[in-house]
């Protein structure tokens, strides 16, 4: 893999050395990518991470996510010796947080981690460091955690040390490509520090870099997976609608998208992930007064599961000894990420009704990562089962024939089994799962 970028660019305020060290804290499908890239951008790289079995595996030149090209970037520069991994922070010229921000059961931010991780920086900030956030966070996360967590009381924001979020904008499969060449926005807390990070940006992204303020940045990133939430919304809504009508959505979604201003999504079991599925949250929480819709379309993707588990039901009824074929667990496509999965979701909720036998396949996670039930293989999945419910649209799963799946009752949540000449039934809902859908609204609401 040739390399992303040439050489480190060492900016820095005048009088002082170039910044050629920088210290990821978190080395998750964010973090990793991008201490690997910055190795491979020539700066020193310390990737700091609370699990040492993660820590071990990146020092032996290993990965432990699914990215297409991490594995090599990671051992290249593991073995030329510009990354390593240890389970604390150490004195570096840049701080990058890249942590988990998750949302708790009533739908607020935990920025736990944010705060545990700026603190642990904290003993080796000095002056001249660049802070930058990278995790999608709440408006103020910045300045109300980082900066208080982080930064010695000695050091002036914007005069000492250069503070800032910079979202992370990046779609899983893709990251070492759109790290680097996507637009990026830069929000400092003061001038002073948007012009510095972003001139540090400048060394690795391609991409244009817009400056801002950070509590714009981190507002624009919720914006982003929020318009994306709401359409994705109207979508499934639409597809619950079509159940009703006894209509095909994905046909109603393919015609209605020939009228030249018409755009509407593909449909699916939900949403996952842990940006779409989340970062909404954040703004209905600042805000909840003036955020009707947000929550309104949050409400709706969360309540798309049960649905689904309304057509298994409806499938499972009709079969005189039910064998639940479950094709796919990650939240999208040929990833190994389960966090917030609406596939995930489904399968545990089928698992506890005992509607029939389960066969579990998903085949970008091992046996040995998942141990909640037994994983099967495509092939055992496919000739053991009489329904196939299609959650996640693998690429092992887009290659299956009409002759894979004759004969057997199809719940395919993502549209990609219907132009297959399948002589089978294909499960619909009746019509009370629309009652059903509406009770979930109301609950959520």
């Amino acid at each position: 893999m040739t390399h992303l970028v040439q050489g480190p660019g060492g900016f820095s305020p005048a009088g002082q050395p170039p910044r050629r060290k920088v210290c990821v804290v978190g080395l998750g499908y964010i973090g990793l990518p991008t201490a690997a890239i910055l190795a491979d951008c020539g700066y020193e790289v310390v990737g700091v991470d609370v699990r040492p079995d993660v820590v071990a595996t990146i020092n032996a030149g290993r990965i432990h996510v699914v990215e297409p090209h991490l594995d090599t970037l990671v051992e290249r520069v593991v073995r030329e010796g510009k990354l390593r991994a240890e389970t604390s922070p150490c004195e570096a010229d840049v701080f990058f947080l890249c942590v988990p921000t998750p949302i708790t059961e009533d739908h607020r931010a935990d920025l736990s981690y944010v705060e545990a991780a700026s603190e642990s920086i904290k003993p080796y900030v000095r002056a001249g460091n660049l802070i930058i956030l990278e995790s999608t966070s709440p408006p103020r996360t910045t300045e109300d955690v980082v900066i208080p967590h982080a930064i010695p009381d000695s050091l002036a924001i914007g005069e000492d040390v250069y503070v800032a979020h910079c979202p992370e904008r990046v779609l899983p499969g893709r990251i070492l490509i759109e790290a680097v060449e996507n637009d990026r926005i830069v929000g400092g807390m003061t001038p002073a520090c948007t012009q510095q990070v972003l001139d540090f940006y400048r060394t690795f992204v391609r991409g244009d870099i817009h400056a801002t303020s950070a509590i714009t940045a981190e507002a624009t990133k919720l914006v982003e997976n929020a318009f994306r939430d709401v359409n994705i919304a109207f979508a499934n809504e639409l597809s619950i609608l079509a159940g009703k009508l006894g209509a095909d959505p994905f046909e109603i979604i393919e015609l209605a998208n020939h009228h030249p201003r018409v755009n509407i999504l593909t449909p699916g079991p939900g949403v996952g992930g842990h940006c779409i599925s989340v970062d909404p949250w954040f703004l209905v929480d600042a805000a909840p007064e003036v955020t009707p819709l947000i929550r309104t379309a949050r409400n709706v993707n969360d309540s798309k599961p049960h649905f689904v588990i309304e057509q298994v039901r409806a499938a499972a009824a009709a079969v005189e000894t039910p064998v639940i074929g479950c094709l796919g667990l990650a939240y999208k496509s040929d990833v190994d990420d389960l966090r917030e999965s609406p596939s995930l979701e489904i399968v545990r909720e089928l698992a506890g009704e005992g509607l029939g036998e389960l066969r579990v396949c998903e085949p970008y996670v091992t046996a040995e990562q998942f141990t909640e039930f037994p994983l099967h293989s495509v092939e055992d999945t496919i000739a053991d089962s009489n329904i196939l419910v299609l959650l996640t649209d693998h690429k092992p799963f887009r290659e299956l024939t009409a002759n894979d799946l004759a004969g057997k009752q199809l719940i395919d949540t993502r549209g990609i089994w219907r132009k297959l000449a399948v002589q089978t039934p294909v499960a619909r809902p009746s019509l009370h799962v629309e009652d059903d859908h509406g009770d979930v609204l109301r609950r959520a609401a």
